[in-house]
């Protein structure tokens, strides 16, 4: 009996063309973010510190400012309702797994049809002086990365016994759920990573390249 397929879909960066949280970051130039994101990105500090300390040094005063921004600022790579489509024809769970947050993430994919449960992310918090990220995905005890939205916690419950687990993703937050995945369709760091340790994984620029991809591979299963 064939595995049923799952696929695990990064949000910044891989489903939108930008990264969301670097370019609130960029525009609003609150200080010291620069330096918060090349830690994170050298993994002098983990996610989770990295992102919840950049958002820290916004104040609340600026949440409509930075919410619309957020929102306005977002472009959906080619090819994403397509893939959604093909998804859905081919019986592949679509999950929605990233380390972005609520305030942008929701809104941006509530034009798509995927269903709230199958969305993780970050939360966030308005009511003190300064914006507050919290975690409804941290790690659990098998993970020690510190990620913030644990993607390998997702991964895990969907066991490789039961399930081909496929990966798409761009980034550092990418790098420890690639390493669980059957099949990596990589971008930009993620595709460094890859190389690095021999992952399965094919490089793509937008969704149609995904779509053709995973048609290739059902034909070469049948």
């Amino acid at each position: 009996m064939s595995k049923q397929r799952v696929i695990f879909c990064d949000f910044d960066g891989t489903i939108t063309v930008n990264d969301n949280i670097v370019a609130i970051m960029k525009h609003f130039q609150p200080e010291g973010w620069d330096t918060l994101v090349n830690q994170v990105i050298s993994k002098e500090i983990t996610i989770r510190e990295g992102v919840g300390r950049m958002f820290a040094l916004l104040p609340t005063s600026r949440r409509q400012e930075v919410i619309d921004y957020a929102i306005g600022n977002v472009t959906i790579r080619s090819g994403f309702r397509e893939l959604l489509d093909y998804s859905k024809q081919e019986d592949i769970l679509f999950l929605v797994t990233s380390g972005g947050i609520d305030f942008f993430v929701y809104p941006v994919l509530s034009s798509f049809a995927i269903p709230k449960e199958n969305i993780y992310c970050n939360a966030s918090d308005f009511s003190g002086t300064h914006i507050h990220i919290f975690w409804p995905h941290s790690c659990d005890a098998e993970c020690d990365n510190d990620c913030g939205m644990c993607k390998t916690r997702i991964i895990r419950s969907y066991p490789r016994e039961t399930y081909e687990r496929i990966m798409i993703g761009d980034s550092v937050t990418d790098f420890a759920g690639a390493k669980l995945a059957d099949t990596v369709f990589a971008r930009s760091h993620l595709i460094e990573l890859c190389q690095e340790l021999g992952l399965n994984y094919y490089p793509f620029e937008d969704f149609h390249d995904v779509i053709k991809r995973l048609e290739e591979m059902k034909v070469r299963e049948l």
